[in-house]
Order: C-alpha cells, then sequence, then structure tokens
C-alpha cells in the first residue's frame, strides 16, 4: 500500500509539472454574450454572422452595422524557469538562509557533558521475575 501511494504522489507531481510548464492558448467564440464555440487546437468555427456585410445603399452610407459575433483568445503561458536562483537574494532572505543553517546544524551537535543523572539512585526491587513468570525470552 505504501508503495502504491508512493508512486500514485509522484505520478502526481509529475502531471503538476508538467501542467504548469505547458503553454496553450484557447479561442473561443461569442455571438452576444453567449459562447458559441471554443477551442484548445485549432481556430474556432464562427456562426456565420461576422462575415456577413450589411447592404449600403446611397440613402444610408453613413449609417454601418457593428457585428454582433466577437473573437477572444486566452493565453496562457507556462513556466519557463524552473530553477530558482540564488545568486539575486536580498540581504535580509542572506540572512535568514545563515541563521537558520546555522540552528539546524546546531541541533545535531552533541554535548560535552559526561553526567548521567540516574547513578545516585538504586535499582528498583523486583519482586518476581517477569520474565520466568510469563515464560518470555529473548533469544
Amino acid at each position: 500500500m505504501k508503495q502504491f501511494i508512493h508512486k500514485s504522489m509522484a505520478m502526481v507531481m509529475a502531471v503538476v509539472v508538467l501542467l504548469t510548464t505547458m503553454s496553450f492558448t484557447v479561442d473561443m467564440h461569442y455571438c452576444g454574450d453567449t459562447l458559441v464555440d471554443f477551442s484548445f487546437i485549432q481556430d474556432v468555427k464562427t456562426c456565420g454572422m461576422g462575415k456577413a456585410e450589411p447592404a449600403k445603399s446611397c440613402s444610408n452610407s453613413m449609417i454601418s452595422k457593428k457585428s454582433c459575433c466577437s473573437d477572444e483568445q486566452l493565453i496562457i503561458e507556462g513556466q519557463d524557469d524552473l530553477k530558482q536562483d540564488f545568486s539575486q537574494l536580498t540581504f535580509e532572505q542572506q540572512i535568514f538562509v545563515a541563521a537558520f543553517t546555522y540552528s539546524y546544524i546546531s541541533l545535531f551537535e552533541g554535548t560535552e557533558s559526561q553526567e548521567i543523572s540516574f547513578s545516585d539512585h538504586s535499582p528498583p526491587f523486583i519482586r518476581r521475575d517477569l520474565q520466568v513468570l510469563h515464560q518470555t525470552f529473548l533469544i
């Protein structure tokens, strides 16, 4: 079970890295406020209303109809630089890294003290030998 969880988490992290580094574009076609078509791969199919040209007459040459259709393009760019550059740390960040490193390393240093705190106390009195009583022996 532990191996399955480990492999599944590795796959999830690989997919997250893939999705964050991948760039893609979504093309959308709207007629008014209604989404008619969207596409990830190719250009969207229009409803045909954007291509229709209004008839121009001599009496209404100043009036031109605006198309109710619109095309939108949503561009999502992924990360290009996954490795952080540590040469551009601010002074406060450098102080934090130095203090954290020093305090982390000092956690694992041994003590010089040879003091044994329990040497003045006698061991407890054993009424019965429990290992013999319960017949549990370490071999």
